[in-house]
C-alpha cells in the first residue's frame, strides 16, 4: 500500500481533520540517512507531520519548514514539504542510542531533550512567515499541539507515531491532525475531547485498522465524519548537481579560488538525502569564471 493523506471534516463543519499513513515514506528516510531506530521515529514523526501540515499551505509553490533544537543528544530535526505532501528531513545525529523510557518505548522525548521548534512558511511573500515555541516534551505530537494552539489560535490535537521493527525496518508510521473551527460548539469540544484523551497509541489504531480513513472513523465517526480528499505523500528531495552549484557560488568568490588552489577535487553532500555531489578543479573553475 502506498503512503497517502486523508482530509476530512465532521460535526458540520465543525471539526476539520487529516490523517496519514507514512510507512514507506518513513522507511526511505531511514535508508537515506541510516538512522538509528530512536532516530528514525524522531525524523518520522516530524516527516509525517510535516507532510500533513504541507497539504494546509495554500499555493503551489509554498513551502514549510520544521526545525527542532534541542539540548539532547540528537542535537536537532529539520523538515521541509510542500503543498503535494513532497517531504524530505534530516537529524543532526542520526546514530543517537539511547535505552527504552520507562514506559519500554523509543525514548524520543529524551533523545530530543529542551528547546524549541520553528515553524517557517515561506509563500512567496517578501519575508517568511516565522513562529517559535518551546517544546514541551520533545515527542513533537504534544509540541506541535502546543505551537497550533499558542502560535495559530488553532485548538488541535496531534496524534504521530513511528513502530520499529527489530531489525531496524519501520512496521508502521502515521498520525493525524484533528482541529477545531472557531465556532465549533461547547457539547461538540467536550465530546472530541473525551475521545482524543481515550486515544493511547497511533501505532496501535494504524496496525489494528490499517488504513487513514479508518483511524479517523475510529476517532470522528461519532462526529458524521466527511472524507474530502486522498492524497499521496513521499519523501522526496529536489537537489541536483544544479542546485549545489548555485550553493557553491553563494559561498564566495575568495573561497571557490582556495578549493581551486587545493588541487583536488571536492565532494559535496545534501543534508536532505545524503546524496554526493562531485566537482572536479576544472568545474570549479568555470564557477569561478562566472563571478564578473
Amino acid at each position: 500500500m502506498g503512503d497517502y493523506i486523508v482530509r476530512a471534516t465532521a460535526a458540520d463543519n465543525q471539526i476539520r481533520a487529516f490523517a496519514s499513513l507514512t510507512t514507506n515514506l518513513v522507511e526511505d528516510a531511514k535508508n537515506h540517512h541510516n538512522t538509528s531506530p530512536i532516530a528514525t521515529a524522531a525524523l518520522g514523526r516530524l516527516l509525517t507531520a510535516g507532510g500533513m501540515m504541507g497539504i494546509m499551505l495554500k499555493g503551489d509553490q509554498d513551502i514549510l519548514t520544521l526545525q527542532i533544537k534541542g539540548d539532547g543528544p540528537i542535537g536537532g530535526l529539520t523538515v521541509t514539504a510542500d503543498s503535494k505532501a513532497n517531504v524530505k528531513g534530516y537529524v543532526h545525529n542520526p546514530s543517537v542510542m539511547l535505552p527504552p523510557s520507562p514506559m519500554g518505548k523509543l525514548d524520543v522525548g529524551g533523545a530530543i531533550g529542551q528547546g524549541y521548534i520553528n515553524v517557517i512558511k515561506d509563500m512567496g511573500l517578501k519575508e517568511p512567515y516565522s513562529s517559535q515555541t518551546n517544546l514541551i516534551s520533545g515527542e513533537v505530537a504534544e509540541d506541535l499541539t502546543y505551537y497550533f494552539a499558542t502560535s495559530e489560535q488553532v485548538p488541535s490535537a496531534v496524534g504521530l507515531g513511528v513502530l520499529m521493527n527489530k531489525d531496524n525496518t519501520v512496521n508502521v508510521a502515521g498520525g493525524f491532525i484533528i482541529q477545531l473551527m472557531p465556532f465549533a460548539e461547547e457539547d461538540i469540544i467536550n465530546k472530541l475531547e473525551e475521545k482524543i484523551a481515550s486515544i493511547k497509541s497511533v501505532t496501535d489504531l494504524l496496525s489494528d485498522l490499517k488504513t487513514p480513513e479508518k483511524l479517523l472513523e475510529h476517532i470522528l465517526g461519532d462526529f458524521d465524519l466527511n472524507i474530502l480528499e486522498t492524497s499521496p505523500t513521499k519523501f522526496y528531495c529536489n537537489c541536483s548537481k544544479e542546485r549545489i552549484e548555485k550553493a557553491i557560488i553563494s559561498i564566495g568568490k575568495k573561497e571557490i579560488k582556495e578549493m581551486i588552489d587545493d588541487n583536488e577535487t571536492i565532494e559535496v553532500n545534501c543534508h536532505f538525502c545524503s546524496s554526493s555531489y562531485n566537482f572536479t578543479v576544472d568545474e570549479l573553475k568555470a564557477l569561478y569564471k562566472s563571478f564578473k
